[in-house]
């Protein structure tokens, strides 16, 4: 993704105090993340384009595009707190102490993909935000796992991840990964071994993890079907991600973006894309209370070869039925096991037979309407066993005690 700013460390360490003052309260995420990358520009047509956004089933915008300067993020910021939208503004410049701040701020946008010889100076960055701004955090998103030693820094990706949790101390961490859905590129191993790397380091350090994914085409990725941008999203959440984020909402112009096809165009008209993410926001939107409470504590493959019973036994979920499947299986905080079954197929639906390990009874799915928690119903009650019905890339999530 295009970078912020050069030098904004050095703008954000400006005009601060020298002693060091204690963080006097972390960021607390107060819903599921559901963002995007490129937001609409603040012209004369910027509330209807807001408005579009809530109706969209957004929950935050991710700044640094149309906020240049701080009027543009001040009312950024007031656009965001009239449509209940959380905003992550740009710094626009500005130091820590003169950055707009309000009920709908999460935090400011300082760095996106960084190499490893520019954590300390964000280090530096990051503190001088928390200081300053207690409760809100300083937003650095990571390269992916397919970046190379020289952007990295590091001799490996494991590496880069680990050195920047310890040495730059960020409350969210957050990556982008575009997997390929091409027939002779197959790129979802890699997305969910990057999504492994953010679980992991995460769970250490007891921060939520965000992931960026593939709403357009450009270079080598083709334009996804509304299944593939649903796989995108149940693999995140399969993974324990407390944040979702496409690339792109608005069309960015340039040399490489010559198709356009982001979910609005350069011009501010809807593609295709716009009524696919609301489907699937609003389901994602309905989870978003029962997901902020679970914590990831493994996820299960079952690969079309596999004896699926075999694979997925000790899951709270069994799979009976041969088939491509992801199992995140989740701790509640109210001391409850949970698991999101996924079809891990994006071409096709999915129809498991499954075993519970609780009785049926005791079982609850979230619904993806509501939000509720209703009993589990049998999709197919004239077939033995318990049937589920999951579409392309989709996923469904269930509660047991």
């Amino acid at each position: 993704m295009p970078k912020t700013t050069a030098g904004v460390a050095a703008v954000l360490l400006a005009g601060l105090p020298s002693v060091a003052l204690a963080q006097d309260a972390p960021f607390v995420q107060d819903r599921i993340a559901i963002g995007l990358w490129v937001d609409p520009p603040i012209d004369d047509s910027a509330e209807a384009r807001y408005a579009e956004l809530a109706e969209a089933n957004f929950t935050v915008v991710i700044g640094g595009f149309a906020a240049g300067n701080e009027a543009l993020a001040r009312r950024q910021l007031a656009l965001c707190e009239e449509h209940d939208l959380r905003v992550v503004l740009p710094t626009a410049g500005l130091p820590p102490d003169r950055l707009p701040d309000g009920p709908a701020c999460w935090g400011y946008v300082v760095r996106d993909e960084p190499s490893a010889a520019d954590f300390a100076s964000l280090h530096d960055a990051v503190q001088a935000i928390e200081r300053a701004r207690p409760g809100r955090f300083a937003y650095i998103n990571l390269f992916p796992n397919y970046a190379n030693q020289t952007q990295l820094g590091t001799a490996t990706y494991e590496e880069h991840v680990s050195r920047f949790v310890d040495e730059v101390g960020v409350q969210v961490l957050s990556m982008d990964h575009y997997p390929l859905f091409l027939p002779n590129a197959d790129g979802r191993q890699a997305y969910c071994d990057n999504l492994d790397v953010m679980r992991r380091y995460s769970l250490a350090k007891g921060i939520p993890f965000w992931n960026f994914f593939n709403t357009m085409p450009f270079g080598p990725h083709s334009d996804p079907t509304e299944a593939q941008l649903r796989w995108q999203i149940y693999t995140s959440l399969a993974y324990g991600a407390k944040g979702v984020l496409y690339f792109c909402y608005w069309t960015p112009r340039g040399g490489e973006f010559p198709k356009g096809g982001a979910i609005i165009t350069a011009e501010g008209r809807r593609t295709r894309h716009y009524d696919q993410a609301k489907r699937i926001n609003a389901a994602v939107k309905a989870l978003g209370p029962t997901l902020m409470r679970l914590t990831s504590t493994s996820v299960v493959r079952v690969r079309g070869g596999d004896d699926p019973a075999a694979t997925t036994a000790g899951s709270p979920v069994i799979v009976q039925t041969p088939g491509e499947y992801l199992i995140g299986v989740f701790s509640h905080a109210d001391g409850r096991r949970a698991a999101l079954l996924c079809n891990y197929e994006h071409a096709y639906t999915a129809w498991p037979t499954v075993e519970l390990d609780a009785p049926e009874d005791q079982v609850r799915e979230v619904s993806q309407e509501t939000g509720e928690e209703v009993a589990v119903i049998d999709d197919s009650p004239d077939m033995d066993g318990l049937q589920i019905s999951l579409d392309a890339g989709s996923g469904r999530l269930f509660l047991l005690p």
